[in-house]
């Protein structure tokens, strides 16, 4: 665990605390279990927007294709009769294409990754929009599907099966992104993607794999999420998702440079977002706040890691400097009176 996951752990740890002795609801298994829930549907995406921040990129699209490919599911398996795994494995290919189409536009056509992610944002809502024709889309009334139901908002000793899907895939990325070639070559890219090219990395490859990675992870959110809401409403399902899934992996200590970051990290950030709207709810704050309280979280996570960078790169100019010192100084000298004599 890094420095920076530790010191989020101790925040989220002290901000429950806090919650806590304010509301002692806060602790009750009712309320940890939703919060559980939450921060699993939302955790899911985060990761994935963690490695296409690695690479110093962005996808602003995450919400809309939420949207979209909720209503393409709910579709699918309610209306059109699709057997639920045939659903879901279509949900995947759809988001494994957009996010391949992100890729090869930022890399093969040199496209800024905010221009073509803010695009995405766009057309997956007014596609989603266009297709229901503004209608919401959901089940049939009395419609049930008990192993569906089961893996996606079922629960395992009072856990959400949503909180399990984000750690068994939180570990498989944290594998990736940590301990394979893959993983270094994705902190290269995002650190300098010149140097990582002439040293023989293929950094379109491994950017585009990043955001083929956080559209497959989005579509498996996308599922959860219409599971869990039942029902999709193109115009607002998923509104500002992009946010929370950025602002999660600023706070777990990803650069908007590229380069750094931590599956832990952005695990924790997914974790204390929810716990700061779980605040908002508790202490009845207007929830109209609540983004006010995200962008605050943002601004302080942004300016957090800067001091961070500036402090550490401070403190490795100064080691540099004293090593240089010590070099260069002159050797003691020795004593030039032959051995034994004294004065």
């Amino acid at each position: 665990m890094h420095k920076k996951d530790l010191g989020l752990a101790v925040l989220i740890i002290i901000v429950g605390a806090v919650v806590y002795l304010r509301n002692p609801l806060f602790l009750s298994p009712i309320n940890l279990g939703n919060t559980a829930n939450l921060i699993g549907l939302f955790g899911l995406f985060a990761i994935g927007q963690g490695f296409v921040i690695m690479t110093g990129g962005i996808d602003l699209s995450v919400g809309s294709m939420i949207a979209l490919l909720g209503v393409l599911f709910v579709d699918m398996v309610g209306k059109f009769g699709v057997p639920w795994p045939v659903a879901i494995l279509a949900v995947l290919v759809i988001g494994t294409l957009l996010g391949l189409a992100h890729g090869l536009l930022i890399t093969k056509l040199k496209m800024q990754p905010f221009v073509v992610t803010l695009c995405g944002l766009l057309i997956y809502r007014g596609a989603a929009r266009g297709y229901t024709g503004e209608a919401t889309a959901g089940f049939p009334f009395g419609a049930k599907y008990p192993a569906l139901e089961w893996l996606t908002i079922g629960r395992t000793f009072g856990v959400p099966h949503s909180f399990y899907a984000m750690i068994v895939i939180g570990i498989i990325c944290w594998f990736l992104l940590h301990r394979s070639v893959f993983g270094r070559h994705l902190q290269a890219v995002g650190k300098n993607e010149d140097a990582a090219r002439y040293s023989g990395i293929r950094t379109g490859f491994v950017i585009t794999t990043a955001y083929v990675i956080c559209a497959v992870l989005t579509a498996v959110a996308a599922v959860y999420f219409a599971m869990f809401t039942r029902s999709v409403q193109p115009s607002s399902h998923g509104n500002f998702y992009e946010l929370y899934a950025i602002a999660a992996a600023v706070l777990g200590g990803f650069s908007l440079r590229g380069g750094e970051g931590s599956i832990i990290g952005v695990v924790l950030g997914a974790v204390l977002l929810q716990e700061l709207q779980n605040l908002v709810n508790l202490l009845g704050i207007p929830s109209s706040l609540n983004f006010a309280v995200m962008g605050t979280v943002i601004l302080a996570g942004v300016l957090a890691d800067q001091q961070f960078n500036r402090y550490r790169a401070k403190r490795r100019a100064a080691m540099a400097l004293g090593i240089l010192n010590r070099q260069a100084s002159p050797p003691p000298q020795a004593d030039s009176y032959p051995s034994g004599h004294r004065n």
